[in-house]
């Protein structure tokens, strides 16, 4: 009888490969590192062509011509060293402008920072970053010194600005009533732009003269005082004394004069009349008729002689109550008063002979 005998049979190894779900994840994690490789070199590149081309931040003035295109704005800005590259400026521009509202770079001087990447530069030309150039019209100064001011600051031809000064049409398109600007052009420190017109300029001053008078305005009509008169007798006030607290005193002389109908004879009015004066007033001055000659003619001249300062407005409009119709330099930049012709003579013989000047 033959025996079966059945026998545990071992299997050969099978060889195994990854799941479907292995491959995948394995895919991904490629995917994942070849996209973190690209993100980083795509940072790399972006910080190179958008980044800021320095680390300091430092003013770089550049001149944006009126009319400039991007492309004409990005070759500047690159040639200037305040961008990396200028196709990524242009890129920039182009994103910017669909993504909010076209770009208008502003034309003119502009104060740009090359530590600042190139979205902060569009939206810094977009504002308007300005470089500004102050200079400062002393009170009492007459249209022609400022004029030269203006010109010194590098502001256009004195001759340009005094032509607009004494443009009927253009004095009529700032609210004033006067045949000149004279006295209307408010001494103070102003700050502009360089290649502001003298057009602008000269807006901005009147503006701040209105501004300023808009606080005398009621006053002056309550005394019974035009505008004009009220610059006017301020004009000579500001000419007359550099002392403060002398200003509503000499305010004070000239309306007492007035009252009682004798001539102001105050010396810079005269001046004011005299073409190219060279420094030497003489008696033949005073004598010679002119419109401004207050040795000659009765009461107010014409208009202003210069640019009074609120100061001499509010003197003016507030003079001191005093008796005084006359007074003579003391040499030391203030003025002795006197009420009388008597005393006023002595007085000027006094200062005259210790150098002063009536």
């Amino acid at each position: 009888m033959s025996k079966f005998v059945s026998k545990k049979t071992t299997p050969d190894k099978i060889k195994t490969g990854p799941s479907l779900l292995g491959r995948m994840f394995g895919l991904a994690g490629i995917a994942v590192v070849l996209g973190l490789i690209i993100a980083f070199l795509f940072l790399l590149q972006y910080a190179d062509r958008f980044g800021p081309p320095e680390t300091t931040s430092r003013e770089i003035l550049v001149t944006i011509p009126q009319g400039a295109g991007a492309q004409e704005v990005a070759k500047l800005l690159k040639a200037k060293g305040v961008i990396k590259d200028e196709g990524a400026f242009l890129w920039a521009v182009r994103i910017r402008s669909k993504l909010r509202q076209p770009v208008d770079i502003k034309a003119g001087e502009q104060a740009l920072d090359p530590s600042q990447n190139a979205w902060e530069q569009i939206k810094v030309l977009a504002k308007g970053n300005f470089k500004f150039y102050p200079f400062t019209i002393p009170e009492g100064k007459n249209l022609r010194e400022i004029a030269m001011t203006v010109e010194a600051a590098g502001f256009g031809k004195a001759d340009d600005f005094l032509r607009l000064c004494y443009d009927p049409e253009f004095i009529r398109s700032l609210g004033i009533d006067a045949p000149s600007l004279e006295g209307y052009l408010f001494p103070e420190t102003y700050n502009f732009p360089k290649d502001t017109q003298p057009r602008a300029i000269i807006r901005a001053m009147a503006g701040q003269f209105l501004k300023v008078w808009s606080k005398y305005d009621t006053l002056a009509a309550a005394r019974g005082l035009n505008r004009n008169e009220v610059l006017t007798l301020a004009s000579i006030v500001e000419k007359e004394t550099g002392a403060p607290s002398e200003r509503p005193l000499i305010a004070a002389v000239f309306f007492n004069r007035l009252d009682k109908k004798m001539r102001l004879q105050t010396d810079p009015t005269v001046i004011y009349g005299i073409p190219n004066f060279d420094g030497n007033l003489t008696r033949a001055h005073l004598e010679t008729p002119h419109p401004y000659n207050t040795y000659v003619i009765q009461g107010l001249p014409p208009g202003p002689i210069a640019s009074p300062g609120e100061d001499s407005i509010s003197a003016v409009l507030n003079p001191a109550k005093s008796k005084y119709l006359y007074f003579v330099s003391k040499n030391d930049g203030t003025h002795h008063f006197s009420t009388t012709l008597a005393e006023h003579n002595k007085m000027v013989a006094q200062y005259q002979r210790s150098g002063g000047k009536s």
